[in-house]
Formats: structure tokens, sequence, C-alpha cells
């Protein structure tokens, strides 16, 4: 598209972090070709032929990255947030494999669709069985990162206390992770992207990492993992190891800066420090994990040792808006002296969590990130005469303690509108939602039937909406 916005508030997320009141941004295919005051790019000869969109009253923000998701998970919404136990091995694994490759794109689509509402541009999306999705994904015109979650212990058995190595079990996330990335890296004009994945430490034997480390290097692909996120993969790993997961990696050569390790909710200081050293990148993700009390990792040691942070939302949400509250709290309380809190970060460093450090985490901080001439044009549009954004003093700060998907005016990736004053252009909304709630009775009563040890220990509703 080629378009000339003006007269916006434009938070450029730059070096220098600007700010510009009474700005314009001019859009050139698929990148900004230039960013400035309004009237001198009105009067440039250089962008005469551009259409204009008035921008007045809105806020442009980089688009914003989810740096952390699972849309497919999206079909446990509502239940394990309120559950004892376990969930990754006793709900999340379970579903997975019990959804139809239908089901599995009725959600992520579900997903990407919430995504656009909430104002986000970008998903890295690690999961299973992936290529099932990716079209349908791809197809609501976001920007993706997407891996297969190789592991090579059956996440299917570890819920019954059995870690034993199955590799060909293995062997078909690798062969799953091949087609993906033959299927879908540089698809869609770059937009679709792959990452490599391990799942997590207590599933991966050393050869399993080996295998993922050498397919990144194979590739030139970035890299990513959960780490630490539960006190069973500490102890499993533990066990097996007798080591921490993080110095496990460590010893198996899978730390470095092209790795993003989501959670570190377990990490110790020692492993922290050795992370810091090794230069990788923590996926934070504070509302998900927080829903069952507050996020357990040493968030001021991570921070004090200069680790890059990007938010996501993990599974169950697809909003940014709620991550950037709960981490200004959560890495404030972390930072905060004598239990009086603090003011540290800033809005500015939280905002940034969702664009130039997510986009750093996945290599393409050339790219994506802030709003500058050359790169993608991203666009998160925020109307500031929403309720939640006045009075005006400070609009950042509205944004990062106040703001909702219902503020997102409009959304823009690769130069072309997926929701444009608040109509969502992409997706046929309505049927997204009919599908989703049709195949959530479908996935649960498979995987209840296929797991007879899953009790739910509430009512489920198959109706639909009320």
């Amino acid at each position: 598209m080629n378009l000339l916005l003006t007269d916006a508030l434009v938070a450029t997320g730059n070096d220098a972090r600007q700010v510009l009141p009474h700005a314009a941004v001019a859009v050139r295919g698929s990148r900004i070709a230039a960013v400035g005051d309004t009237a001198a790019l009105e009067a440039d000869p250089a962008h005469a032929d551009l259409p204009r969109m008035s921008c007045r009253g809105l806020l442009m923000l980089p688009g914003l990255i989810n740096a952390h998701t699972h849309t497919v998970l999206l079909a446990l919404r509502g239940t394990v947030e309120d559950w004892e136990g376990e969930a990754v091995y006793r709900y999340m694994s379970p579903i997975s494999y019990a959804m139809s490759g239908e089901e599995r794109a009725a959600f992520a689509v579900l997903g990407c669709l919430e995504a656009i509402r909430s104002g986000t541009t970008t998903l890295v999306d690690p999961f299973r069985h992936v290529l099932d999705y990716a079209p349908a994904m791809a197809a609501t015109g976001m920007r993706l990162w997407l891996s297969e979650s190789c592991a090579d212990i059956d996440m299917r058995r570890i819920r019954h206390g059995d870690y034993s190595v199955d590799p060909a079990f293995g062997q078909g996330f690798l062969d799953r992770t091949a087609g993906l990335i033959e299927a879908m890296h540089g698809s869609h004009g770059g937009r679709v992207r792959c990452q490599v994945a391990a799942h997590a430490p207590d599933n991966c034997s050393p050869a399993m990492l080996a295998a993922v480390r050498d397919l990144a290097m194979k590739h030139g692909l970035t890299r990513t993992i959960h780490l630490a996120q539960s006190m069973g993969e500490v102890a499993a790993v533990r066990t097996a190891h007798g080591l921490t997961p993080a110095a496990y990696l460590d010893r198996e050569g899978f730390l470095g800066p092209d790795l993003t390790g989501a959670h570190w909710t377990f990490c110790t200081r020692a492993d922290i420090d050795l992370l810091a050293e090794r230069g990788v990148t923590m996926a934070h993700c504070p509302a998900s994990i927080s829903r069952r009390g507050l996020h357990k990792a040493l968030i001021g040691p991570i921070r004090d040792a200069g680790v890059t942070v990007a938010f996501g939302t993990d599974n169950m949400s697809e909003d940014l808006f709620q991550a950037m509250a709960f981490g200004s709290i959560l890495h404030r309380t972390g930072r905060g002296r004598d239990g009086e809190g603090g003011v540290s970060p800033t809005p500015q460093q939280v905002l940034d969590t969702v664009t130039c450090n997510a986009a750093a985490s996945v290599g393409a901080l050339a790219e994506i990130g802030s709003i500058e001439p050359g790169k993608k044009a991203d666009l998160t549009i925020i109307d500031l005469n929403a309720p939640a954004m006045r009075p005006t003093i400070r609009p950042l700060s509205n944004l990062v303690h106040y703001g909702h998907p219902g503020v997102v005016h409009s959304v823009m990736v690769d130069g072309a509108f997926l929701m444009r004053d608040r109509v969502v252009l992409t997706v046929d909304e309505p049927k997204v939602l009919r599908v989703a709630e049709e195949a959530t009775g479908r996935a649960w009563a498979r995987m209840l039937a296929a797991n007879p040890d899953l009790q739910p220990p509430a009512p489920l509703n198959w109706g639909g909406a009320a």
C-alpha cells in the first residue's frame, strides 16, 4: 500500500526513543519511506502522489510483537487457570494431540484474530504439528515466526512418570521441522519465517538438543526453548543429569545469543549469571504464569545481569496489554527496595519488551520493532480518544498501565491494514468464533476419551456461547 499517515503522535521506538507530535509516516509498498513533521512531508514533492489518511487523535506505535505464544492452546482457555496440579503435561500435551488438523487451525486463527484486535502484528509461536495450521495463520496477514517444538521423550507419558527416550518419536518432530522450513520459511513475501525449537530440557535428550542445534545452524535460524518452567522439569533434569536445566543446556552446547528461553521461572541466581554470560534472551510471559500466583522468576537478578527481556502471552490469551501491565508490576516489584516497590522499568522500557526487544529475539531488529525509514510498515495505531487513554498527560504511561484491546484503532503489517478503524479485514470474524467454539467440544471429548485418567474438576460447557 502507498499511503501518507498524517497528524499522529508517533512513538518511534528509534534509538533516541523519540515521540513526535503532529507527525506523519509515509508508506510505500511494505516499507516505511519517511517519518517526520506532517507539514514537511505533505509539502515534500517526493510524497505528492501518496493518498492521505488523517491520524489526528491517534497514537502510532511500532507493531506489537508477541515473543512467545501458543495460539492452539486457546482450546484450554478458562479451565487450567483455576485447576490445581501441573498443567503442561496433564492437559496441554493431551489436548494438542487430541485435536484434528482442522481443529488446530480453528484455534490458531482465533488466536490471530484476538492478537490483531489487541494491536499485535507479529506472533512467535512454537508448538506441534504446525503445518496443520501455518497456512491458515499466514492467511490472516500477520507476521509469523513458527517452529515445531521438538522432543524425543514423549510428553504424553511424562505425567505417568515415564521419561524414556523414544528416538522414533523424536525423529517425527525433526521431520516435521524440516517440512515446515521447506514449506513456510520465507513464504508470503518473507512475512512468514521459521525458528528451530526444542520443547524443554526435561523432554529432550542430548541427542535431540544436538539435532536441533545442527538444524538451526544448517538453515541459519534462531532457536527457542522453554526453560525452568516448572518444578517438575527442574527435578526431572536433576535426576537425569545432575544439573539444573540451564546448566544441562550449557553442558550440551545449547546456550548462545541466538537462543530465546521462555519463562526462567525456577532459574537459580547461578543459572541467571550463566544465561546472561551466554547472551540468551528471556521471553517473559508475566500475565499467563501469574494467573496461579505471581510469577516466581528472579526478575531483579535477571535485570541486574543485563539480560534482554521480551514479553509474550504464552497461552490462553493473545492480549499483550495484559502482558505489559502484569510485567510492569512484576519487574518493578523485582527491583523494589525494602519492599517498597519502585518505578523502574519506565513505560517506554516496558513497551520495548514488545517491540525492539522482541524483534531482536528473532534476529529481526533491522526490519521491525521501530518506526524508521527502511523498516517494514508494521504499525499499531491507538485511539487517544478512548477513555482509558485520557487525560493524555503521558500517553505511553496510559498505554502500559491501562491499555486494553478496545483502544486499538488500526493494525498494519507489511503496509497492508489487517484492521482499520476497528474492523478486521483479513478474516471472517463471526465464522472464526463459531468454528473455534464448535472445535472445542470435539477436541475435549476426544481428549477425555483417550485419557480416562483426566477428570476435569468442574463441569464443562460444550454448548457454545450463551
